[in-house]
């Protein structure tokens, strides 16, 4: 038994072509929000497993992939198409030479994948909701079955979600919700990223069914909201060399946390330090925990009192943002 399942409905495939001083140099991994955050916690020291689908001959080469990083697959096989990407790197620029997003799942092959994530995240006790590469891969309602399913079973829940999944996954109940503001704006929840505005967000969605809020705010302290308020999390500020996957690693180091049994305030530290470990370098959801351990040390965190006019209707989540919470999107029709 593994410590953490992660629910990666649609794992992509990856090939990067670079300039090598020799000749061209081809690079193939596994990829997606779900493969980072597993990634991220096979380098904190934390057994994984992925519960996903792996779809045709790309899915194939996606298992050898994981099994070699140490990951545990649970998996639904299917034929057709997986999400893929080649992208040409040579210039130095990314250029997409082919992007496929897969197949959507057949009714069966949902039903199955929901089974797995149940079955496996009761034995972990402590589960990763992320989002597949495609985005009518699943219905979005598969995340507010899936987390009131688990948390009834007794499975802690942890999400990395925005839009409709995000929506469905708070209506459901989750133990922690991770959103940037970027994401809360796209999704009509603040009219800006004022910290004001952030933080009635964050109060609404904690009264909607996340007990924990964690926002990411890019260069700015993140934000956390549980039952005993809000706390300011810094950072250490380093030299950026890419920031996607930044997120995906503080999630995982929060996860991270709680199999060490830390709280989420405890937790969220050792998160804020493998994000800022991940955008020092070129591979997402990397890193190493001696210095993500050092660079914890180097993480503050100060308690923040209520703002000021909080509850006044400028500060509040908008009203199509709180009608998208309040009614997670219906279940897509699905072929079988």
């Amino acid at each position: 038994m593994t410590d953490v399942l992660v629910f990666a409905p649609a794992p992509s495939l990856t090939v990067t072509v670079e300039a090598h001083p020799s000749g061209d140099e081809v690079h193939v991994h596994a990829g997606g929000q779900g493969v980072w955050q597993a990634r991220m916690l096979r380098r904190l020291g934390v057994s994984v497993t992925m519960c996903c689908t792996l779809t045709g001959e790309t899915g194939t080469v996606l298992r050898h992939l994981l099994d070699d990083e140490g990951v545990e697959v649970a998996a639904v096989e299917r034929a057709g198409r997986g999400p893929t990407y080649l992208h040409d790197r040579r210039s130095g620029e990314r250029v997409a030479v082919a992007e496929e997003q897969g197949d959507p799942l057949g009714r069966h092959e949902l039903d199955e994948l929901c089974s797995t994530a149940i079955r496996e995240g009761i034995a972990t006790g402590l589960v990763i909701l992320s989002g597949p590469d495609g985005d009518d891969a699943l219905p979005p309602d598969t995340y507010r079955r899936l987390a009131a399913d688990l948390r009834t079973a007794g499975a802690r829940v942890v999400v990395d979600l925005s839009g409709e999944r995000l929506a469905a996954a708070v209506g459901g109940g989750v133990d922690v919700l991770k959103v940037s503001d970027e994401e809360l704006q796209d999704d009509g929840l603040v009219a800006d990223a004022s910290p004001q505005a952030v933080m009635a967000a964050m109060r609404e969605l904690h009264a909607r069914g996340a007990e924990t809020v964690v926002v990411t705010r890019a260069s700015e302290p993140l934000l956390l909201l549980d039952a005993d308020g809000f706390l300011e999390v810094t950072p250490p500020q380093l030299e950026i060399v890419d920031t996607r996957g930044a997120g995906d690693s503080l999630t995982a180091g929060i996860t991270a946390g709680l199999v060490r049994g830390e709280t989420v305030r405890e937790a969220v530290t050792l998160g804020a330090a493998a994000g800022a470990l991940n955008v020092t370098r070129h591979g997402l959801g990397t890193g190493d925990l001696e210095t993500i351990g050092r660079l914890r040390e180097l993480v503050t965190v100060r308690t923040l009192d209520e703002p000021a006019g909080l509850d006044e209707p400028a500060g509040r989540v908008s009203p199509d943002g709180l009608a998208a919470l309040a009614t997670p999107a219906p279940p897509e029709e699905i072929t079988s």
